[in-house]
């Protein structure tokens, strides 16, 4: 609980901060006052000004923004897609399963980062094709764990009472086996999207993401790069905030594995209750 806790706050800070700029703004977070180049952190711009004199706290808020909304998005794709994949292969079987996985496991052997660049330079720089190219390789991953689940879920003697009362394909699948695998999905969406947002904060980094003059945690970094020498605080804010909101989605994956794997709170209890007490 104290994981979920932490989780929780540092992911409600994120959403704050994404949340704030939408109703009280302090400064625009594109436009440029060359009177304030580079200005150090300060009360008036408490985490500095950059190289064209936007305030930094303003475009680290907004840019929370891109990143939480690739995050839920893209999440979202691979999802939805993954885990229709997953249905049908793991309960049809048979030559529909074989080809349905020997594709996601072609997608599976290109690396993530390879393969979402192939994609955003395909289809162009945009924060949106972006979200396109980060949910399509989180697609095997959703896939192949929903199969493996409905592999399981399939042999189950629930399951075989519903086929044998007449249960068709879509209602075995919609009120039988999904429900029964939706835990395992949860907990896979919350651990996706830590790596979402930084797969985002890398394609910006790279400049194939979020556009300027748009606000972008990974654009950010980019352009703090050159400066890191005498003026760091460009790059802190921008890494900080990617940082803790990264560490909050873990952290939240993790309390949830936990609370909806009945197997690993059941082995926790097991090892806690046969611990030998210390001799005194």
């Amino acid at each position: 609980m104290r994981l979920a806790r932490v989780g929780g706050a540092l992911v409600l800070i994120a959403v704050l901060a994404a949340t704030l700029p939408l109703v009280a703004a302090p400064y625009s977070p594109t436009q440029q006052d060359i009177r304030n180049l580079l200005r150090p952190p300060s009360a008036v711009h408490p985490l500095g000004t950059d190289e064209l004199g936007r305030d930094t706290l303003t475009r680290v808020m907004v840019g929370a923004q891109a990143s939480l909304e690739v995050g839920i998005l893209a999440v979202g794709i691979s999802l939805v897609v993954g885990c229709a994949i997953g249905l049908v292969a793991g309960y049809l079987r048979g030559p529909t399963d074989a080809t349905l996985m020997r594709i996601m496991d072609g997608l599976l052997a290109l690396p993530t980062l390879v393969l979402a660049l192939a994609i955003t330079a395909m289809l162009g720089p945009s924060l949106n094709n972006a979200m396109l190219a980060i949910g399509v390789t989180g697609v095997p991953v959703f896939a192949r764990l929903v199969r493996g689940q409905v592999l399981s879920v399939r042999e189950q003697d629930f399951v075989q009472a519903a086929r044998s009362l007449g249960a068709g394909h879509l209602r075995m699948l919609m009120q039988h086996i999904l429900p029964n695998v939706l835990s395992s999905i949860v907990v896979q969406a919350s651990l996706a999207m830590p790596a979402a947002i930084l797969a985002e904060a890398g394609l910006s980094f790279l400049g194939l993401g979020v556009q300027p003059p748009t606000p972008s945690w990974g654009a950010m970094l980019n352009t703090a790069k050159g400066y890191l020498q005498q003026d760091a605080w460009l790059a802190l804010a921008p890494g900080v905030a990617l940082f803790v909101t990264v560490l909050g989605f873990n952290f939240l994956g993790d309390a949830l594995r936990d609370a909806l794997d009945p197997r690993l709170a059941s082995a926790t209890v097991r090892q806690t209750s046969v611990t030998p007490r210390p001799n005194r």
